[in-house]
């Protein structure tokens, strides 16, 4: 997922898993983090939580820029190593914090720190794009609903509690990632939980495929911090239109300037647009976005088929959920 990151230049000390991985002697990179609602919070670390804002610039007194920062008192580092795929690292930000993610659990997976799981204890709804991915079920025509990019589960734990009969198949590229999902997002309890209805696969999620088909796919890869090259191609979108059922459809989390690429010559809001014009020659006039941000920090979401009803959705759906419902709109192309 990807919940930007920006910079930061604090270094946590790990407390180590029994993962039996490598830890990284090296400080991680710049750490903050950020979430996506309908507003754009660029969230820092504060060294210390009495550190406030000062608008002289001659004074010695630490500054920043907003005043929403996590003391860094408030967050601890779980985990941290380097896996075949990704640099992973798992935070946790205190109850005590008094910040919108207080209480939270963040999967980061790569250089920049983009957050690409979110957890609470007491809650499954994330005020972040997962919820958006928990509206595609009354859509779906009877069938199992993959998940490409499984990461942390963050998706697959609100569908499950929110709808009794889904069935999920998540597709997950690094074993590690799931390993961590199991031992520090609940992935375990889930799994014993729902043994029916919750499936997980290691391996190439382009490659995902069941019987029958899938009712739905939610779609969310990204490498290195931008959304995976391959879904700049037509012919990918082609080959994922052919594992659905007759009625089934496609939410994808298209990225934007929200994430941060490891490369910086790579634009994310440019790879998004991209991603929809491949979408778009493969589902012509069925292609709809959803931008949780309106401001320059952007992040979208993708859409196939025809638009639905969208009284009857919002009749379907949880009382947190229906808020995004009248968000879409048409995909028009860039301008």
């Amino acid at each position: 997922m990807k919940l930007a990151v920006a910079q930061s230049f604090f270094y946590i000390q790990p407390v180590l898993p029994n993962l039996h991985q490598a830890v990284v002697r090296c400080p991680p990179p710049p750490i903050a983090t950020s979430r996506r609602h309908t507003l754009s919070l660029k969230i820092h670390l504060s060294p210390k939580s009495h550190q406030t804002h000062n608008p002289n610039p001659q004074t010695t007194t630490t500054q920043y820029e907003d005043d929403d920062g996590i003391p860094i008192e408030h967050v601890k580092t779980l985990v941290k190593f380097k896996s075949r795929y990704n640099y992973i690292r798992v935070l946790e930000v205190s109850r005590r914090a008094d910040h919108t993610l207080a209480g939270s659990r963040l999967l980061l997976l790569d250089a920049p720190g983009n957050i690409h799981s979110i957890s609470y204890l007491f809650k499954s709804i994330t005020n972040t794009y997962f919820d958006v991915f928990a509206t595609l079920p009354p859509l779906l025509p009877p069938g199992p609903l993959g998940i490409l990019g499984y990461g942390a589960g963050s998706a697959a734990k609100l569908i499950l509690e929110t709808y009794s009969q889904i069935i999920i198949h998540g597709w997950e590229l690094d074993q590690s990632v799931i390993s961590v999902a199991r031992e520090y997002f609940g992935l375990a309890k889930m799994e014993a939980q729902y043994p029916d209805r919750l499936f997980i696969h290691i391996g190439n999620a382009l490659n995902a495929s069941i019987r029958d088909g899938f009712s739905g796919i939610l779609i969310d890869l990204f490498s290195k911090g931008v959304v995976i090259p391959e879904l700049q191609n037509p012919q990918t979108w082609y080959n994922l239109r052919k594992n659905l059922k007759r009625g089934g459809r496609i939410m994808v989390n298209v990225g934007g300037n929200c994430v941060e690429p490891e490369d910086i010559r790579k634009d994310g809001s440019v790879i998004m647009e991209e991603t929809l014009k491949a979408m778009h020659k493969v589902f012509p006039n069925e292609l709809f976005v959803l931008s949780l941000d309106s401001r320059k920090e952007d992040s979208s979401l993708a859409l196939t088929g025809e638009f639905p009803d969208v009284n009857e959705w919002k009749k379907r759906l949880k009382k947190p959920l229906k808020f995004y419902v009248d968000m879409w709109a048409p995909y028009k192309g860039s301008s």
